[in-house]
């Protein structure tokens, strides 16, 4: 019994491999191209397109490669190939090169890297399939031999390319790669045998050798920092010089969670000290898109000299494939149709090879080797930067999104319904989905989202008062629903005055902080904050059918302020097992309408309450979780982190003499 007719069998037969081969071309396109984009977006469509491709990538070019090896069962007794497949084993080595990926993406997410092994087990394997269908399809009749070696080449070099980084990009080699060389310390039985009579000596040149490390490593900073007048290197007022500095010195450490030194502290602090919140920020950017660069993309191999040279073979190889194959081919012996496929399957490796070019020109990595290269070569480096500068428009792209997500849990009760409720144990769950893609608002973030107030202790000091006690007498997430229903309600009491730049402020950073307890519990410390959200809502959703029906989030605010809270909950075995804060939530509000102060003072004092709250986020977050978020266009909470870092408000800074 025949599933397919026949006809529809043989169309499938003659077309598969080379649908596949264009399809696998197709998405390369496409990762190379849109990949990069994820940096700085944070749209959804975007990252599905990439998830799609990068998953399909791999799957495509193998399966192809296992039908290529079916292919020689058709060589008979005069030990020869049909040429129609005889060409078509001639795309296997172009196959290879796709599995070794676009320099722009090797990693989708950071679990991948951690796979390292699983794919250099799949290179192996897959040059093997490659090399057999090669073998395969040699023969004396069909010239595809000499060929087919330099896209082997190309494809082995772009394929371990992609091993390699995913190796070192990896949470342990990352991490080790950062040690110093062990120090074993003075040999002790030598020492005590020139200890006495030349005891001066020795001491006078071990602080000698103190001094001069020291100064070494002051005169490494300035020089990378300054130029040959003392100016700062900085091109096009991007501080990328900077950036790469506290990349080298400080992130890599924080990220592979190793002990930096105090001294790293006070060069962070020379830097950043003197520059303004924007500039700051624009520091910290351009960092996190070296570590983006490093983790997810071919940055460690490319920016090299090694990979410099690795691109120039792979591009040349392409080249000479394609004039050897516009010289060898006979057109009266193979299909029209596959020698078009063939010269798609080259032109489209010549245009990826360029465009890799491109890009590695235009990075913010040519402009660190320029600024290095600069007394070096000056001609050159003069005239490359004069290339670079002239096209603004690339050079001077995003890095990061700048922009943070909002989440509203008023808002979030009067929709029609929500991922909370009801239990929902589909295989897709339409809510949720809404919830966190469609539900989500973005807020730009302002350099007034930037000012990072000044701090005395390791929490803000408020005042006096029973509305600031409520930072710190509950766990955390309690205290990030408390102030953001109160916050809410306090927009709300005060609508008819014209609220400052603080209100603007507090109410961004309260529902970026609800974004991040709700849609990131991840990024915060431990907590029952999804059980409290989930009681809330119930409790406000419970309030809003019982007393009318309620259209926009004012109407919510004025039933919610009318709430009666002169006497508590009864705390029976009822309440014991809800951890809804509405009630408290509806106290602060009140306690803060009734606070004798300046309705300035008073947002400027709840948008120090948010500070403090996103500050101590991100001190409480491990950086494996920002690493993940870069994928997404980035997180405001790893920017304020990082800066926190580079100010010295990190525990990984030690005061111990033999950290190297």
């Amino acid at each position: 019994m025949e599933i397919f007719p026949e006809r529809v069998q043989k169309l499938w037969d003659e077309w598969q491999l080379r649908s596949m081969v264009l399809v696998s071309l197709f998405l390369q396109i496409v990762l190379t191209i849109f990949s990069n984009r994820r940096k700085f977006t944070v749209a959804i469509w975007i990252r599905i397109r990439i998830w799609s491709a990068y998953l399909s990538a791999d799957k495509v070019a193998t399966v192809s490669l296992g039908t290529f090896s079916q292919l020689g069962d058709s060589v008979g007794k005069h030990d020869y190939m049909d040429p129609h497949h005889t060409l078509m084993a001639f795309w296997a080595p172009f196959l290879l090169l796709h599995l070794g990926g676009p320099g722009t993406i090797t990693a989708y997410s950071l679990e991948d890297n951690e796979l390292w092994l699983k794919h250099f087990l799949e290179l192996v394997v897959q040059i093997g399939v490659a090399f057999y269908v090669f073998l395969r399809s040699r023969t004396s009749r069909t010239p595809f031999s000499f060929p087919s070696f330099p896209m082997f080449v190309a494809g082995i070099i772009k394929y371990g390319e992609r091993t390699w980084v995913l190796r070192s990009a990896s949470k342990q080699h990352f991490g080790d790669a950062l040690l110093p060389v062990p120090d074993p310390g003075p040999d002790y039985a030598e020492f005590a045998k020139k200890y006495y009579p030349t005891r001066y000596q020795l001491q006078t040149e071990h602080l000698t050798k103190k001094e001069t490390t020291g100064t070494t490593a002051a005169l490494g900073l300035q020089s990378i920092i300054d130029g040959d007048h003392g100016t700062k290197l900085i091109l096009g007022g991007k501080y990328i010089n900077e950036a790469y500095l506290l990349f080298v010195e400080q992130l890599r450490h924080l990220y592979a969670d190793l002990i930096l030194r105090l001294d790293d502290k006070q060069k962070s602090e020379g830097i950043i000290r003197y520059l303004s919140s924007e500039e700051a920020f624009k520091v910290v950017e351009a960092e996190l898109s070296f570590l983006y660069d490093v983790l997810y993309t071919k940055a460690i191999v490319v920016y090299s000299p090694l990979g410099i040279l690795l691109r120039t073979v792979t591009f040349l190889s392409i080249i000479s494939t394609l004039v050897a194959f516009s010289f060898f081919i006979g057109r009266r012996e193979f299909s029209n149709v596959d020698i078009n496929i063939t010269y798609a399957l080259l032109f489209g490796a010549i245009f990826l090879e360029i465009y890799a070019i491109v890009m590695l020109i235009l990075s913010d990595w040519s402009i660190v080797w320029l600024c290095s290269s600069k007394r070096k070569y000056t001609l050159l480096t003069n005239w490359i930067h004069r290339a670079i500068t002239s096209f603004p428009s690339l050079t001077s792209g995003k890095r990061r999104s700048r922009s943070m997500a909002q989440n509203n849990l008023i808002d979030s009760c009067l929709r029609n319904k929500t991922k909370f409720d009801h239990e929902v144990n589909s295989f897709f769950d339409k809510n949720k989905f809404l919830e966190r893609y469609w539900y989500i608002t973005r807020e730009k973030v302002e350099g007034a989202h930037l000012q990072l107030p000044p701090r005395d202790d390791k929490r803000c000091r408020l005042g006096s008062g029973e509305p600031t006690q409520t930072i710190v007498a509950v766990e955390f997430d309690h205290s990030i629903l408390l102030w953001h229903i109160a916050t809410d309600l306090f927009s709300y009491i005060n609508d008819d005055h014209e609220n400052p730049i603080n209100a603007k402020i507090s109410k961004c950073l309260s529902e970026y902080m609800l974004y991040l307890l709700v849609m990131c519990p991840s990024m915060l410390p431990k907590g029952i904050g999804k059980f409290r959200f989930r009681d809330t809502c119930s409790e406000v959703k419970t309030i809003f059918k019982q007393r009318q029906s309620i259209s926009n989030r004012k109407e919510a605010c004025r039933l919610l302020i009318e709430v009666e809270t002169k006497i508590k909950p009864e705390s029976g075995e009822a309440k014991s097992k809800s951890v809804s804060v509405l009630f408290e939530a509806c106290v602060l509000a009140k306690n803060l309408k009734s606070v004798e102060m300046e309705l300035e003072e008073e947002w400027e004092m709840i948008s120090k309450v948010w500070v403090e709250m996103l500050c101590y986020t991100a001190s409480h977050c491990e950086w494996a979780q920002h690493g993940q978020q870069l994928r997404r266009g980035g997180e405001l909470l790893t920017h304020v982190c990082l800066l926190m870092s580079h100010l010295g408000l990190s525990e990984q800074f030690r005061n111990a003499l033999n950290i190297p």
